[in-house]
């Protein structure tokens, strides 16, 4: 049967996700894809570090081809590591995150990671998340759940169906076994009653009144009446030039004419004569 066959290739895929998962157990860690193609199968790996997937001078991901071809009976695996752009809106890398943590540190501060987690989830652009936390130490010795979510989320519908991003990951501790769940509603996902609203646009034109000539001549004629002629006053280096000009220029002769000397007649002598002998006798 055809069914029987599609199962057996989905369950086997699932082994060797599952398997790769547990190699590839590092934080960063995102997920992983495989492809079937004519040259071979195509695993690709999705990390936000992809140093510590490939190792050293690729050490790792020889190993892992190793691995595949002898235990999973591939043919030609090619291995490729794809970097996380943003790994606050993968999921897959906010659950891994969270499993290592407590791993590390122990499920004390739970909510504090919670919260701290969807501020940057939400400062990455997101529409809404929803974070999940279910086991022993949340928040006491008994299994609780505690949910953690903001923004805006779709649970029916297509959207949260097939266009909602998921991640899971479980954390094992010795208390017991905490299980994390993430979906993440990505800002590229179009919900459809979102409405785009566009004012129109309006053109405004400038009308001016144009008037015949004959009348525009006539306000010109008015307007050159209307303003006083004013004499340019000299400025003060115009005021220099002009007083040195006038100092070189010479002054010219007073043109009044001389007073005529009277000739005196012979009676006038003659008594002028008489004077000065009188004087002379006197003496």
């Amino acid at each position: 049967m055809i069914e029987k066959e599609v199962i057996k290739k989905k369950l086997k895929e699932f082994e060797i996700m599952e398997y790769i998962e547990n190699v590839v157990d590092k934080p960063g860690y995102g997920f992983t894809e495989i492809q079937r193609t004519p040259l071979g199968e195509k695993v690709t790996i999705h990390t936000s570090k992809p140093g510590l997937v490939v190792g050293r001078k690729g050490a790792s991901i020889r190993e892992l081809t190793e691995i595949l071809k002898s235990k999973f009976n591939f043919e030609n695996p090619q291995i490729e590591v794809s970097e996380i752009t943003d790994p606050n809106l993968n999921p897959h890398s906010v659950a891994k995150y969270i499993t290592h943590t407590f791993q590390r540190f122990g499920p004390g501060r739970f909510k504090f990671l919670g919260y701290k987690l969807l501020d940057d989830i939400m400062k990455s652009g997101a529409v809404g998340a929803e974070i999940v936390l279910s086991g022993r130490g949340i928040p006491s010795t008994r299994a609780k759940s505690w949910r953690f979510s903001a923004g805006h989320l779709k649970k029916s519908g297509d959207i949260s169906e097939n266009h909602m991003r998921r991640g899971f990951a479980i954390a094992h501790l010795k208390s017991g076994a905490i299980g994390v769940k993430v979906s993440i509603l990505t800002p590229d996902i179009k919900l459809p009653d979102d409405i785009d609203i566009y004012e129109p646009e309006v053109a405004v034109e400038e009308v001016t009144e144009q008037l015949p000539p004959e009348e525009v001549v006539k306000e010109i004629k008015e307007k050159i009446k209307e303003e006083p002629e004013v004499e340019k006053v000299p400025k003060s280096k115009e005021k220099k030039e002009l007083k040195k000009t006038t100092e070189d220029i010479p002054k010219k002769e007073s043109k009044k004419p001389k007073k005529e000397e009277k000739v005196p007649t012979a009676k006038e002598l003659a008594k002028k004569k008489e004077i000065k002998d009188g004087n002379n006798k006197k003496e």
